[in-house]
């Protein structure tokens, strides 16, 4: 019985002894975790705030008499400065707000705020400029806009690098792609910052006769980077950069007619090419007003001796289907003002002109 008894008692102390060593286990287990610099408040004690001293007693402060001021009258902003009808339309082509800049898109710009307006007057600008009237010929060619990223081409300058006067009568420079259209107007869709990298074409006319537009005419597209046009005036060209040589770009309209298959190689001629691109080509030379004597190729024009294009053109084809229709102005090569700003200039007020000062180009080719 007092054995029973013993046991009894050792094992309660046991259990009493092993429940004090887990509660002191997990207190101290409980403060690791616990912030040190937050003290464990039990209560909260309102802090009683001194009340504050009686303010001063206020001195009179003396008025002194401050001389009345003039009010100055409001400056009037100066009137806008109209642009001389003479003038290059130098000015971002018009973006729309979602559009995409990448290189791998292909569509850098999109069109859908460009008009045909923009690359062909639906009406010539100066009446009754064909010698002779001829009777137009049932072809209409299906038309396309594609305006490419504005890297690749640039603006019209009135004086070269040099600030001297430039005024050369437009010329029409033929190529062809080497390539098929759609890899073309992708390359020239992608932004490409160096100079060395950039090019273009004014239109592009694929092997169907669809008439590409991608580049306004009165802007500067980059065909023909080392080049000099030999005409009756002589050697022609322009230079409007300080690293590049001269060219006949800024008086150049580039027209590029798409490869047949068998021609996208270094060969010295192909299969040539399509009834309706000569059909097309036709169509829109003469509606540039360019004299038959400055239509000139790729090939005539290039001073680098690497350029041989248009390959096995059919220049008599050519000439003999220009001489079915009139020659009118309706794609203007010269600087000139857009319609939409012809339009915004009428419903404004006239006011004095002043004298235009243009600006070498920065970059050109």
């Amino acid at each position: 019985m007092k054995r029973n008894l013993l046991t009894a008692i050792a094992l309660f102390a046991l259990c009493m002894t092993t429940l004090t060593v887990a509660v002191h286990s997990g207190r101290a287990q409980r403060n690791e975790f616990e912030s040190p610099r937050l003290p464990r408040v039990s209560v909260v004690k309102p802090l009683v705030l001194p009340k504050p001293p009686p303010p001063p007693p206020q001195r009179a402060v003396p008025i002194v008499q401050v001389p009345s001021v003039q009010p100055v009258p409001a400056v009037q902003p100066l009137p806008a400065v109209q642009p001389l009808p003479t003038d290059c339309a130098i000015r971002p082509e018009m973006r729309p707000a979602n559009a995409r800049t990448s290189s791998r898109s292909g569509m850098a710009l999109a069109h859908n705020q460009v008009t045909l307006e923009r690359f062909r007057r639906s009406q010539p600008l100066t009446a009754g400029l064909a010698v002779k009237q001829r009777q137009a010929p049932a072809y209409t060619p299906r038309e396309e806009i594609a305006l490419i990223h504005p890297t690749n081409y640039g603006d019209r300058f009135l004086r070269d690098v040099n600030g001297r006067p430039v005024n050369q009568q437009p010329i029409v420079v033929l190529h062809e792609t080497v390539a098929s259209a759609s890899s073309t107007i992708n390359f020239f869709r992608t932004a490409h910052p160096r100079d060395e990298d950039q090019a273009s074409y004014h239109t592009l006319i694929r092997r169907d006769g669809a008439v590409v537009y991608l580049v306004p005419p009165d802007k500067r597209a980059f065909g023909a980077g080392n080049s000099v046009f030999v005409g009756a005036q002589g050697p022609e060209a322009v230079r409007t950069h300080p690293r590049f040589p001269a060219s006949v770009n800024n008086f150049a309209y580039h027209v590029s007619l798409e490869t047949p298959g068998d021609g996208i190689n270094n060969s010295p001629r192909h299969s040539g090419y399509t009834e309706a691109q000569y059909q097309s080509l036709a169509w829109l030379v003469a509606k540039t007003a360019v004299a038959d004597d400055r239509i000139t190729t790729h090939k005539a024009v290039d001073r680098s001796e690497s350029r041989m294009d248009p390959r096995s053109f059919r220049f008599s084809r050519f000439f003999q289907l220009l001489q079915t229709y009139t020659k009118t102005d309706e794609i203007p090569l010269r600087c000139t003002v857009p319609p939409e700003l012809q339009v915004r200039q009428r419903r404004q007020p006239t006011q004095p002109r002043q004298q235009a000062k243009a600006q070498p180009a920065s970059k050109a080719k």
